[in-house]
């Protein structure tokens, strides 16, 4: 079988002042399906990959298992040293084989991972890898129920890492093995601990150099001790005088430095962090510094009709940009966390960041979300610690999803979850642990914060009925820190000609979104109860269990290319910096009553609004939705808003169109984005 080797250069590792060494191992792959029974036809890839955006399977959504092999040529001068792979993602059990000979497994797909292969390696030779890996549904691999696509392949970089026999562990939980843990912030004085992790192979101590430098490479902090190896880790203790605080206005980043020698640098390990207090109260809301912030938040997937799965560096700016320009001032991570370079971002840009771990339950009613069994509760914890390990240094994370809308039915989930949130809390102090739910009862006491999702109004019901909601919520829970999430889905290609939207199966229009969060904004814009508000979600994602493929419940289609009207209602409430004015309903050109209301949202006070050659009144609605009074409207005509210089405008065309048939014998209440 021919091989395709990827050389590593390593001409200038004799000139370095200290042995680690990271090459990008993202080229020169072969993929082919497990299925396929020979790689004879394998297909040549580049990382990240996933076979379900792959050319030689389109329209077909895949849970199987694929194989990638490489092969590297390792110089006979490593043979004293030792090598590492690390994954960054790989969705979602992975098993690595080195010369033909198992090194592990790994069971997650969202977690980077590393293996140490040097006792597998042909110094001075070639060396083949295999890859096997796996998307199918396993009930011992979380999470075992959602509704978002789980694209499988090696979806994220690879690396191999080259270091002395005595280094700073890589192998900790997939994380770099420099673990910052804040005890005392305030503007005159920090002080906390610095984790690090060490291996070796031969040594039972070593020198160990600890450096922190501000913005400007000067050192703050800076301490040599000796360390034993053989313990768990070393913990160093930190102290900076007069510190620049990270907040969403400033964020200041340090560097920490670890290095290990004590005449000269074998092995050297730089994280960067910032340094901020995190408190979350009843009556103070959540506080950065101790300076309350009212979450707007986002909830964020994991793709986008382009790269699937394989988000690049280019995906997530573009992304963060739009929640910028939304006004958003924090995103969560859905089910499972995102590339560290979203996080990377979100730290040098001050946008607030919740992660979850992959604790979910989708809305269908066949799915299970917990197994009550050892392996299925290991497999979640161990997610958990790597959740933690990887991202604990990045100050624009300020809390840990423990849950997401677990049903309390069937087994007693309650001390899993339980066992959970102390194992978070055990790991970082520092930060609140919070949950999702949509249940009542005993669970949603357990995490730090909670955070309700109502959508009571979307089936059945009034939206007015949020307030009823909002009643009892101070009467009974106002001691409980809690937030609101909520959203529905909307498509812009489902259009309705009259008022009352067609009983079709599958039938989600946008404008019953649109109405949805426009009550909803009403409704919460003067209450006080919640420290945040997260919508569902700011991009559709891609859901093969759902009709057409998709989720709609996203402010942006999955293109990305389209902003439904409720994007500039939320725009329009929190950009403060870029106005607002927009015109409800653009897209339904067409309408079959005489009569009609037009809405705007605007940032910047009452529109001037324009139908034909008329002026129309209009009144406030809620905080930056303005509606018209009735006005009769016939053939084609422009509508137009405009406060100052900002304009927008439509033509509305009334009257004699052609309606779509009313199939009368259809389900009256069928919610594909909310039943089975």
């Amino acid at each position: 079988m021919k091989r395709f080797m990827l050389f590593l250069l390593f001409a200038g590792f004799a000139a370095t002042g200290f042995a680690r060494e990271v090459f990008p191992l993202n080229e020169g792959w072969r993929f082919f399906f497990k299925s396929e029974k020979t790689s004879d036809n394998a297909r040549h890839i580049t990382l990240p990959h996933s076979w379900n955006t792959d050319p030689m399977a389109p329209g077909q959504w895949l849970e199987t298992t694929g194989s990638y092999q490489n092969g590297i040529y390792v110089p006979l001068e490593w043979a004293t040293k030792r090598i590492f792979l690390k994954f960054y993602g790989v969705q979602s059990v992975a098993d690595l084989f080195v010369n033909g000979s198992y090194v592990g497994s790994h069971r997650g797909g969202a977690t980077a991972f590393t293996f140490e292969i040097t006792d597998k390696l042909r110094f001075g030779a070639d060396n083949a890898l295999l890859v096997v890996v796996s998307n199918s549904y396993r009930n011992d691999v979380l999470p075992t129920s959602t509704d978002m696509n789980l694209y499988g392949g090696i979806y994220r970089e690879v690396e191999l890492i080259m270091t002395d026999r005595t280094a700073i562990s890589p192998l900790y939980f997939g994380s770099d093995g420099v673990l910052m843990h804040p005890h005392s912030i305030d503007g005159e004085r920090a002080e906390g601990e610095i984790e690090v992790h060490l291996t070796s192979k031969g040594e039972s101590t070593c020198t160990l150099n600890i450096d922190i430098t501000n913005a400007d490479g000067r050192v703050v902090f800076s301490r040599r001790q000796k360390a034993r190896i053989e313990d768990n880790a070393v913990s160093v203790p930190f102290a900076i005088e007069n510190p620049e605080l990270w907040s969403p206005e400033h964020p200041v980043l340090y560097n920490v430095t670890a290095s290990i020698g004590e005449d000269s640098i074998t092995d050297r390990v730089t994280v960067r962090t910032g340094l901020r207090t995190i408190a979350v109260s009843t009556s103070g809301g959540l506080t950065v510094n101790n300076k309350r912030i009212p979450i707007h938040g986002v909830t964020l997937y994991h793709d986008n009709a382009l790269s699937g799965g394989t988000l690049t560096a280019e995906d997530y700016d573009a992304d963060l940009a739009q929640i910028r320009s939304l006004g958003a001032n924090a995103l969560r991570s859905a089910v499972m966390p995102h590339g560290q370079h979203l996080y990377n971002r979100c730290d040098e840009e001050g946008l607030l960041v919740w992660i979850d771990m992959p604790m979910h339950h989708s809305e269908f009613l066949g799915d299970m979300a917990y197994y009550a069994m050892p392996s299925f509760e290991q497999n979640g914890l161990t997610q958990l610690q790597e959740i933690i390990a990887q991202h604990i240094n990045h100050p624009s994370v300020v809390m840990w999803g423990i849950f997401s809308c677990l049903p309390t039915r069937g087994d007693d989930v309650t001390p899993y979850i339980r066992r959970l949130n102390e194992t978070a809390r055990a790991m970082d102090s520092s930060r609140p642990t919070v949950a999702c739910s949509n249940q009542d009862g005993s669970i949603n006491f357990i995490t730090d914060l909670i955070v309700w999702l109502q959508n009571v109004g979307w089936n059945r019901g009034s939206t007015d009925d949020l307030t009823v909601w909002l009643s009892q919520m101070w009467k009974n829970w106002s001691h409980l820190r809690s937030a609101i999430s909520y959203g529905g889905p909307g498509f812009i290609g489902h259009k309705s000609y009259t008022t009352q939207a067609e009983p079709r199966i599958n039938w989600m229009p946008e404008e019953k979104q649109t109405r949805f969060h426009e009550e909803y904004a009403k409704n919460l814009q003067n209450d006080s109860l919640f420290w945040g508000v997260w919508i569902d979600n700011m991009f559709d994602y891609g859901s093969a269990r759902r009709p057409y493929g998709v989720n709609g419940e996203g402010l942006v289609t999955f293109n990305r290319r389209e902003y439904k009207d409720a994007y500039y209602l939320y725009k329009a409430m929190w950009n403060n910096e870029e106005p607002t004015l927009h015109i409800v309903g653009k897209r339904r050109p067409l309408r079959g009553e005489e009569m009609q209301s037009i809405r705007v949202y605007s940032s910047v006070g009452m529109p001037l609004l324009l139908v034909g050659a008329d002026t129309v009144a209009m009144t406030e609605y809620a905080a930056c939705q303005y509606r018209s009074d009735s006005v009769a409207v016939k053939g084609t005509v422009l509508i137009r808003a405009s406060v100052g210089d900002l304009s927008d405008s439509m033509m509305l065309r009334v009257g004699n169109v052609l309606k779509p048939k009313r199939y009368s014998a259809l389900p009256q209440t069928a919610d594909p984005q909310k039943t089975n």
